[in-house]
């Protein structure tokens, strides 16, 4: 998974454009909050969706049943796999 690196302040800024202040400025009369309140909250929840969908894998049922089927009954290993398995570091 990425990682950056994360200065030691918690102070973020952005640039946007007129237009784009404009509208954020509205949404938060509209709610009734803070502008930080306001971009943070909607930021953190598009984020929680970004890593949600990176980090989560869904499967169909059928695809469900062949994978708990695989791991139940794994195949045999071919030559491919075996040169493989050949070429990896000795463990100590």
């Amino acid at each position: 998974m990425p990682r950056i690196a994360i200065e030691d302040n918690s102070r973020l800024a952005l640039r946007v454009r007129q237009d784009d202040k404009a509208m954020l400025m509205r949404a938060v009369a509209l709610e009734h909050t803070g502008m930080t309140d306001f971009i943070l909250r909607h930021a953190l929840q598009a984020a929680r969706e970004v890593v949600q969908r990176a980090e989560q894998l869904a499967l169909s049922e059928r695809d469900s049943l062949r994978v708990l089927d695989a791991l139940e009954n794994p195949p045999k290993p071919n030559a491919r796999l075996r040169a493989a398995a050949r070429k990896l570091p000795k463990r100590a």
